[in-house]
């Protein structure tokens, strides 16, 4: 896995039914490796610190692999590296494979693979369709939230180097199959 892009989001104020709402869902690539710290990443903007942000969602990853199956289905946005509110665009991270806990060195960070991305209204908001959060909930592309064990600054072609492996614990995406069960989608 290497990292395709690194983005980041200022706080943007919008409307949504009518009242005004914040969030750091438009996210931007940046040409400057970004530093990820143990709670967020360093000058990303978090609003709704009860679903982004922390130990356990200080990174989100997303991977590029998945922009391919999104945009024939929104073939009228225009596609940048950050639509999904992720830090980083990654070439190929598969939510099937990667299970809690495994953990990854990473430019100078080390990173350990800790929960899966609930998608909600603001990533409707994001691609101006709130069909894509039905469609991602019925879908493993969720993407993957990282906790950060040793801080420092990553970069684009920074690469993936698996330090630990936990088969035992279950994948991302089975969290989010149990998520979406959870909740009765």
């Amino acid at each position: 896995m290497k990292i395709i892009a690194t983005n980041i989001g200022e706080k943007k104020e919008i409307t949504y039914k009518r009242k005004k709402v914040t969030t750091g869902i438009f996210k931007y690539p940046v040409d400057f490796p970004i530093f990820l710290d143990v709670e967020n990443v360093k000058n990303d903007s978090i609003c709704d610190r009860k679903y982004h942000g922390g130990i356990n969602q200080a990174v989100y990853g997303y991977s590029l692999k998945h922009y391919d199956f999104w945009k024939p289905k929104f073939p009228y946005l225009e596609w940048k590296f950050g639509m999904f509110g992720e830090n980083l665009t990654i070439d190929d991270l598969d939510e099937t494979k990667i299970h809690v806990g495994d953990t990854f060195q990473v430019g100078e960070t080390i990173l350990e693979a800790a929960l899966q991305r609930d998608p909600c209204y603001k990533l409707g908001v994001r691609f101006n369709d709130m069909k894509i959060v039905k469609k991602l909930w019925n879908t493993t592309l969720c993407g993957v939230y990282f906790k950060v064990l040793q801080t420092g600054f990553v970069k684009v072609g920074d690469v993936f180097i698996q330090l630990k492996s936990c088969p035992e614990n279950p994948t991302i995406a089975t969290l989010l199959i149990n998520q979406k069960l959870k909740k009765g989608f």
